[in-house]
C-alpha cells in the first residue's frame, strides 16, 4: 500500500510537471514569504500541542467527510486553538489537492503541513510554493540516502520536516539524520493496521531535543491523554475532527490535555 501511494503521488507530480516546470516551481517557491517556524509553534509546553488535519478520505476507511470549504474548516481549527494544520494533498486515495493547501494558506496564519507521499525535490518545492511550512518525509517510503537528501533540501528552503516512523529502527534513522520533529504513526502504512502502544514503546528513542509527535488512533480525549502520558509533545488528529459535528469544540477539548 505504501509503495503504491508513493508511486501514485510521484506519477501525479510528474503530470503537474508537464504544465509547471522544475524551474518555474522553484521560482514560485522562492517568491513565497519565509516559512513560519513550526519548531517554535510546536515546542513542548504545559499542555499538548495539536496538529489538526483536513482529510476527506483514507484507504482504510474510504470517504470520511466532503469538506467543500477547506479554508473554513481550517479557521474553525484555529479558533479552537490548533497549533498547526495538516492538509492532505494526495489525490487518489485521500481526496486532497494542492489547491486546498493554497486556499488554506490564504485564510490562516498558523504553520501548515503538506501531508503527502513525498519522494523527490519537485514535490517539496510544490509544497513551499503552495504555502506549506512543514513537509512530511516517511522513513519507510525512502532509502537512507533519499531521506537524508530530501531532509537537507527541505531545511535549505527553511521548511520544518516531520519525519515519520513506524518502528524503533525508523525512529533511530530519524534521529540519526538530525530530525527535530519526529512522528510515530500508530498506523502501519504497509498493512494499515493500528498499534496504539507503539508510541509509548519507542518514545525513549526520540532525542530529548526533538519534538515528539503521536499520529493516528485518536478518537477521544482519553486517546489524547494516553499519548500525552506516554510523552507526546504534539498529537496529530484527523478523522476525529472531520467527522465531528463541531470541529472547533473537539479541538478545544483535545488541546486542554496537560
Amino acid at each position: 500500500m505504501l509503495d503504491a501511494l508513493t508511486a501514485g503521488a510521484l506519477e501525479d507530480a510528474a503530470t503537474r510537471r508537464e504544465s509547471v516546470s522544475y524551474a518555474e516551481i522553484e521560482r514560485r517557491a522562492l517568491r513565497r514569504h519565509d516559512p513560519i517556524d513550526a519548531y517554535q509553534s510546536l515546542a513542548p509546553t504545559h499542555h499538548v500541542r495539536l496538529i489538526a488535519e483536513i482529510k476527506r478520505a483514507s484507504p482504510s476507511k474510504g470517504a470520511l467527510a466532503a469538506i467543500d470549504d477547506a479554508p473554513a474548516l481550517a479557521e474553525s481549527y484555529v479558533e479552537g486553538g490548533a497549533d498547526a494544520i495538516s492538509v492532505l494533498t494526495e489525490e487518489r486515495r485521500f481526496g486532497g489537492t494542492l489547491r486546498d493547501l493554497e486556499d488554506v494558506r490564504e485564510r490562516v496564519a498558523v504553520p501548515l503541513l503538506r501531508k503527502d507521499f513525498i519522494s523527490e525535490e519537485y514535490q517539496i518545492l510544490e509544497a513551499r510554493a503552495a504555502g506549506a511550512d512543514i513537509v512530511l518525509l516517511i522513513v519507510a517510503a525512502l532509502d537512507r540516502s533519499a531521506l537524508e537528501r530530501l531532509h537537507a533540501f527541505s531545511r535549505q528552503l527553511g521548511l520544518t520536516v516531520l519525519v515519520e516512523a513506524h518502528s524503533a529502527d525508523e525512529v533511530r534513522q530519524a534521529a540519526d539524520i538530525g530530525a527535530g520533529l519526529i512522528g510515530v504513526n500508530a498506523r502501519d502504512l504497509s498493512t494499515f493496521e493500528l498499534d496504539r502502544t507503539l508510541f509509548g514503546m519507542v518514545r525513549d528513542l526520540i532525542p530529548a531535543d526533538a519534538i515528539a509527535v503521536a499520529e493516528s488512533a485518536v478518537d477521544t480525549v482519553d486517546d489524547v491523554k494516553a499519548y500525552r502520558s506516554a510523552g507526546a509533545d504534539v498529537v496529530l488528529v484527523g478523522e476525529a475532527l472531520v467527522t465531528a459535528g463541531n470541529a472547533r469544540a473537539v479541538v478545544e477539548q483535545f488541546r486542554e490535555v496537560t
